[in-house]
């Protein structure tokens, strides 16, 4: 397990690369996970793409293996300061160029980074996002709704028989492994409540909502937004409302699939992110 101290927090990362770990001189990969997640959903992602990068997955501040530390600000978790936290941490990597692969809450994340990174950035896929209009009730109720669910996670309750698959229904179109239930589980557990909830505040800010608009209307970089059809917690009519912004982006919606593509149906998960990324992603000389 590879930790770096990335602003004040202890921050997990793994490089997935054919070279046992090692990097290579292949073009580089960043994973974005969503909220209560981790990095683990990504990996059998990142090892399908080994081949053609290497693949650096993380854990975002306070979320799965990235632990806090007494004393942090509550702006260390806006979308902002987590996109400053990527960059802190390609940074310490020696990483000076990357593609982008973001998902559901990442994708916010991803765009602060493509706002400061811009110039360092080959290309981005945003996978279950999109843009809200900020409504000060609805965002309000979503909040709380949000703090009380978070403060009501005995583990006893979740390891009940068959309550994964309960908890996970609501995200889920077509079945996946128990063991991805548990992951998930094990990670929405062991988020803190700190950044749980903060990043529900900064998600549900009519700031933000200006921010994400502006920042994808002047995206300047190959961009593919990837919605899922059957996907009931960031729907594809927010991904569709994204690309509208720009004229330039790319956008594909995966049929019979909800919020989580890449374990749900990774044989055109991987088919769209390949075709999208072709054979010309490669670092400059």
């Amino acid at each position: 397990m590879s930790f770096l101290t990335v602003r004040g927090c202890e921050t997990y990362y793994e490089w997935i690369t054919t070279s046992a770990g090692d990097r290579t001189d292949r073009p580089v990969l960043v994973f974005l996970h969503g909220w209560g997640g981790s990095a683990r959903y990504w990996r059998s992602t990142a090892e399908a793409l080994s081949d053609r990068y290497d693949c650096l997955i993380y854990d975002l501040r306070g979320f799965g293996r990235s632990k806090i530390v007494a004393g942090d600000e509550p702006t260390a978790y806006s979308l902002k300061s987590y996109g400053d936290d990527l960059a802190d941490l390609l940074q310490q990597l020696q990483v000076d160029r990357v593609s982008v692969i973001a998902h559901s809450m990442g994708c916010s994340i991803a765009t602060y980074l493509l706002e400061t990174w811009c110039d360092r950035i080959d290309r981005c896929i945003l996978t279950c996002g999109g843009v809200f209009k900020f409504n000060a009730l609805i965002f309000g109720v979503f909040y709380q709704f949000g703090q009380l669910v978070i403060n009501f996670r005995p583990p006893w309750f979740y390891r009940l028989p068959g309550m994964d698959f309960l908890v996970m229904q609501r995200f889920l179109h077509r079945p996946i492994p128990a063991s991805d239930r548990q992951e998930f589980i094990e990670d929405y557990l062991g988020a803190t409540s700190e950044a749980a909830i903060g990043t529900l505040l900064s998600v549900a800010n009519a700031q933000t909502c200006t921010d994400i608009s502006t920042q994808i209307k002047n995206l300047k970089i190959p961009t593919l937004v990837l919605s899922c059809d059957r996907d009931t917690i960031v729907p594809a009519s927010l991904g569709r409302a994204a690309a509208a912004l720009n004229p330039s982006l790319d956008y594909q919606v995966l049929k019979k699939v909800g919020h989580f593509p890449m374990l749900e149906d990774a044989e055109n998960f991987l088919a769209a992110v390949l075709s999208f990324l072709g054979t010309t992603d490669q670092n400059p000389t």
